[in-house]
């Protein structure tokens, strides 16, 4: 359900590219500083937005190097990172370790549990940490277990579920005028997420006789509603963000928002339609 909050660099400048790749490399080197190399493969673009959001907010002090890694050893990469990196990459490993275990317990995925298991103990240490925050994300998720082997047909349940989780990521505990702000925002995010999820995933889900929260909704609907769906649930989401104070990195950020969410999307029904023989639907 993660990696959807990436950024389209087709349409970035050099300088863009640039820095938005030193805070994603940021991220990875604090995986591996706090947490171990294991932890490195488990890096996805939505923390990396978190720091650009978190560093626009507060424009903390950053370090800042360029090196090689096991990923880029034959030349040098820009990183940058903050206490808010740090913060993310804990984050990071605390949703992938419980989307392990989820997968493990769902389907009983033997290299699930092998990943879920190299992560354990960075997830402990991670816990202590965040005790409140940890075990809300573990409510939110024991929720949306329930809700979807219920066979909830209402993709407002778990939406509102995941949003609730993702929410409470992105509130890093700011003051009380613009930490609530954040988490609304990431909870019309998270909602935009689990939706889009559900719309890539449904063709595969129906013929698998998996459960998808948009099964029962999406019956009779076409792909073009399926689509205004989820650009009306981005545009909460956007409206949202444009009510925060951001200045910094603001154009890397309406990059991911207002076209990098459509990746993943676009490259699906791109191979849809080639099966189909039809016309994909541009975002």
């Amino acid at each position: 359900m993660f990696g959807y909050v990436i950024a389209n660099r087709e349409i970035m400048t050099e300088e863009q590219i640039e820095r938005y790749r030193a805070y994603y490399c940021g991220l990875c080197r604090t995986l591996k500083r706090r947490h171990g190399a294991a932890a490195r493969f488990t890096l996805n673009y939505d923390m990396t937005f978190l720091v650009l959001l978190l560093s626009s907010m507060c424009e903390p002090e950053e370090e800042s190097g360029s090196a090689r890694c096991a990923a880029h050893p034959l030349s040098e990469n820009p990183w940058r990172a903050s206490a808010f990196t740090d913060y993310a990459a804990d984050m990071n490993v605390a949703l992938a370790y419980l989307n392990f275990m989820d997968d493990w317990r769902d389907e009983r995925r033997v290299m699930r549990r092998a990943e879920a298991a190299a992560l354990s103990g960075a997830y402990s240490r991670v816990k202590e940490d965040y005790p409140a925050r940890c075990g809300f994300i573990e409510e939110r998720l024991e929720e949306l277990a329930g809700i979807e082997s219920s066979g909830e047909t209402d993709p407002d349940a778990g939406a509102r579920c995941f949003g609730r989780l993702m929410g409470e990521v992105f509130d890093y505990g700011l003051d009380s005028t613009w930490g609530p702000r954040i988490r609304r925002f990431g909870e019309e995010l998270g909602e935009f997420i689990y939706i889009m999820d559900a719309v890539v995933d449904l063709p595969e889900d129906t013929a698998h006789s998996r459960y998808n929260p948009l099964a029962k909704f999406a019956e009779g609907k076409s792909e073009e509603e399926l689509y205004a769906l989820l650009t009306v649930l981005i545009g909460e989401a956007s409206e949202q963000f444009e009510l925060l104070p951001l200045v910094r990195d603001v154009d890397i950020m309406r990059n991911i928002l207002y076209s990098g969410v459509w990746l993943r999307y676009n490259i699906e029904m791109e191979k849809r339609h080639r099966k189909e023989g039809g016309a994909a639907v541009e975002s």
